[in-house]
């Protein structure tokens, strides 16, 4: 058996690889990737990323989001959040974005994969799935970036604050807010605790 055919062999449709772990079947990586990519084989989907074509009867599919944010960071601690989900609290916003966030540990910036754009921001906690304490957390700190009037949004937001749970909000404050997050939502909680 050839290098290139034992590569071929360990390739998965839809699954999403590093060069480095294409590396690790064959003797000539960069020769076999560019051979492989005139047969389409595989697909560049990013600096460094390849994937195996996923065919469906409606035509190749893309690489699923999570797989390919994960073999991107060689990670699966992150989180992807749409802007959009804020629409969903009750406070005011109603624009639709498509450039999802993902929360994690190891990259910062904006960066292009299979043709849509991300943008990754880290964080020390990044928590393990989106609640509503969550999210209003994530608009208090993100309100200067959306779309919408900041100055309507923000008393909508705080307002929104008193009727969560204070437990799990506190907890989201805590393990995900950023420093002006906490500024802002603190009074929410100490009338609480008082």
């Amino acid at each position: 058996m050839t290098a290139l055919n034992e590569l071929k062999r360990h390739l998965r449709p839809g699954q999403v690889y590093r060069r480095k772990d294409l590396a690790r079947w064959s003797n000539a990586v960069d020769r076999h990737v560019r051979t492989l990519l005139d047969e389409g084989r595989l697909e560049k989907v990013g600096a460094g990323l390849y994937m195996t074509p996923r065919r469906t009867r409606f035509g190749e599919a893309p690489a699923k989001r999570e797989k390919l944010v994960e073999t991107f960071l060689g990670d699966d601690r992150f989180l992807l959040v749409s802007p959009s989900a804020f629409n969903g609290l009750g406070v005011g916003t109603t624009q639709l974005y498509n450039e999802p966030v993902v929360y994690n540990r190891k990259r910062h910036g904006r960066f292009e994969l299979d043709g849509r754009m991300y943008d990754f921001r880290m964080r020390t906690a990044v928590p393990a799935k989106v609640s509503e304490e969550m999210l209003l957390v994530d608009l208090v700190h993100n309100a200067d970036r959306l779309a919408e009037d900041r100055d309507e949004i923000l008393p909508k937001a705080l307002k929104r604050a008193q009727a969560m749970d204070r437990g799990r909000l506190a907890r989201a404050v805590r393990d995900f807010g950023s420093a002006r997050a906490q500024r802002l939502l603190a009074p929410v909680l100490e009338d609480h605790a008082a």
